[in-house]
């Protein structure tokens, strides 16, 4: 998972999944896409507006922990 934030934009990127592959948007509302991608996984969600929809200084950077596999 990537979270990117293009500040003159003002736009917030998640990429969940980071094979290549095609993908089709589909927009939910005003300010946020889908990418759809194979098996109609969502790929990404893009967040139009970002700092009127997220606390963007309590989201990035953004920390991020895997889950511990049992041994």
């Amino acid at each position: 998972m990537n979270i990117s934030y293009n500040d003159k934009a003002d736009l917030v990127y998640i990429r969940l999944d980071d094979r290549r592959q095609d993908v089709v948007n589909r927009r939910v509302s005003e300010d946020v896409v889908l990418d759809i991608g194979e098996e109609d996984r969502i790929v990404g969600i893009e967040i139009l507006d970002a700092s009127k929809h997220l606390a963007l200084d309590r989201l990035l950077p953004v920390k991020y922990e895997a889950p511990k596999t049992p041994a």
